[in-house]
């Protein structure tokens, strides 16, 4: 009965230690990975897909099926600008300005003269 309660302490404890946000092999965090995202709208919730690569504080990747994400990520805020062709707005430039906690960003979007708050999750694989 002992080694079964110290096993279970042992295994409590380390999983306690075990990050739970993804992190560079330095401890630095990261927004490298697939995301969901969902925008806040005057419409309702609107919801999008991307997939990002971080190089230093550079993050390129995709923004759903053709837009190309470009932006910065540093000091845990995430600020993105680049191109996107909307189905409901036509084209125009999307900006996205959040904070990383653990596995989630939340900040504020704009496009064109739309503009709200977005939650988004990164995707366990």
């Amino acid at each position: 009965m002992k080694n079964l309660l110290a096993m279970f302490v042992l295994l409590v404890g380390s999983a306690l230690l075990v990050p739970t946000g993804a992190a560079k092999a330095d401890g630095t965090p990261t927004v490298s990975g697939k995301w969901h995202f969902v925008f806040d709208t005057g419409g309702g919730d609107r919801a999008f897909d991307s997939e990002f690569k971080q190089d230093g504080d550079q993050v390129t990747g995709k923004w759903g099926a053709d837009g190309n994400v470009k932006g910065t990520f540093s000091d845990g805020k995430l600020n993105l600008e680049f191109p996107y062709n909307s189905e409901e707005a036509g084209p125009g430039t999307l900006k996205l300005k959040g904070a990383l906690a653990e596995d989630a960003i939340t900040g504020d979007w704009a496009f064109n003269d739309y503009s709200g708050s977005f939650k988004a999750t990164r995707v366990k694989e």
